[in-house]
């Protein structure tokens, strides 16, 4: 007979008891840092055994407003004492106020609400294909959608489909047809790859996942020029790099454009509640009618409440100032070490990364070294250090950073 008496088994309590406890029962889809957290407060976490640590990663930029805001935090116990959830069969007293607060904050005509990341830019890619059908006129099942190489856009298996990380794409084919690579950054090769049937243009304004990646300057540009010449939609993923993160609300302002759909979320709960939107103008989103796309869960009550606040946080507290100056600092200071192992530092805002040299051992073994000494930063393609604090960072805790860093680099013990 099966065992359901789980609350009479022993208390887990150490952090080895937690670490076996995952490994025991928990699909192995992760490498994380061995730190048990429990309790977080602005830029600092502290583990079960009470140490406290800087967060330098921010659950992917999910936690711009700092852990647990206390007015983020008021306005998710507010809704979730009145409602929460009602789906979409019925309408209910935030979506609109929602709706008002984020088009106006962003220059957008039209909101999607959803729930993640990568629900986002599934509703782009049917978005755009649809109107390529209705609007273009592309034959039916031709639309073609270019996207950039070392992109990152989510987990599922469209998305996996139109990667080029073979861990990401291996042994989950076969894939939906219908998108076309091309190197990020590259005008001439974006240009080259244009033809009737596109419809749209995917690209993140700096790639996270690849190392913070940043294209050339003018590169956004030329690409929203190229897709208004070409008739095609620009999509701009800015689950990452928005709301603040790159000293702008949106990384697209660095560049003065404009993107058809401009995809958000992460930061868009302050790491409260699964919060995502697709925003974008009457003559693209206007081609959903009811019935052909939806969500449960997409725009209830509590998420819009916590969007809301954290929309009003990060604007009101001068976070994305904050995000500019700030980063210019920690990344001056980075920039500062002189260190045979530090290939190159760069970034925007406080999405910086350290790039470490192929010889020099690995990121990996840095990042936890860093853990030892108050700091968690995570590693990615084996020889980056992503740095992506909460945005409420001050100068005296950057200055701690770049001091760490330089430490952990000087003594790998």
């Amino acid at each position: 007979m099966t065992d359901h008496a789980v609350l009479d088994r022993p208390a887990l309590s150490t952090p080895q008891d937690y670490i076996a406890a995952e490994a025991r029962l928990g699909a192995r889809n992760y490498k994380p840092l061995d730190v048990v957290l429990s309790r977080g407060e602005g830029v600092y976490v502290w583990d079960v055994e009470g140490k406290r640590y800087l967060d330098g990663l921010s659950a992917y930029s999910a936690v711009n407003q700092g852990h647990c805001h206390p007015k983020i935090l008021a306005a998710m116990t507010e809704q979730a004492g009145k409602l929460t959830l009602t789906s979409r069969a019925f309408r209910n007293d935030q979506l609109a106020l929602f709706y008002e607060e984020i088009c106006a904050l962003t220059g957008s005509h039209r909101a999607l609400p959803m729930n993640s990341g990568a629900e986002a830019v599934e509703s782009a890619l049917k978005v755009a294909r649809k109107w390529g059908y209705e609007v273009k006129g592309v034959p039916a099942d031709q639309a073609e959608i270019i996207v950039c190489s070392e992109n990152f856009h989510g987990r599922t298996l469209a998305i996996v489909g139109f990667s080029t990380d073979a861990q990401a794409r291996g042994g989950f084919g076969p894939f939906a047809p219908g998108f076309r690579v091309v190197p990020f950054g590259d005008a001439a090769a974006l240009e080259a790859a244009i033809t009737p049937n596109t419809v749209a243009v995917l690209a993140e304004p700096i790639q996270g996942e690849a190392g913070v990646i940043i294209p050339p300057a003018g590169y956004l540009k030329t690409a929203r020029e190229l897709c208004t010449r070409h008739n095609v939609i620009l999509i701009l993923d800015e689950i990452q790099t928005g709301l603040g993160r790159t000293g702008k609300l949106l990384a697209e302002e660095h560049e003065g454009v404009e993107a058809d759909l401009t995809l958000v979320g992460k930061a868009l709960s302050g790491g409260f509640y699964p919060v995502s939107a697709v925003l974008s103008n009457d003559a693209v989103l206007g081609v959903l009618k009811p019935g052909e796309h939806g969500s449960t869960f997409g725009g209830n009550p509590l998420a819009c409440a916590v969007a809301r606040a954290a929309l009003k946080v990060l604007v009101e507290e001068d976070m994305i100032g904050n995000a500019q100056r700030i980063g210019d600092r920690l990344q001056a200071s980075l920039a500062g070490i002189r260190h045979d192992a530090i290939k190159e530092v760069r970034g925007r805002g406080l999405m910086l990364a350290v790039e470490l040299h192929r010889e020099a051992g690995g990121a990996r073994r840095v990042c936890e070294n860093l853990q030892r000494r108050g700091l968690l930063c995570k590693e990615t393609h084996e020889h980056t250090i992503r740095i992506a604090p909460p945005l409420v960072l001050t100068a005296d805790q950057a200055d701690w950073i770049a001091e760490q860093f330089e430490a952990a680099l000087r003594d790998p013990t």
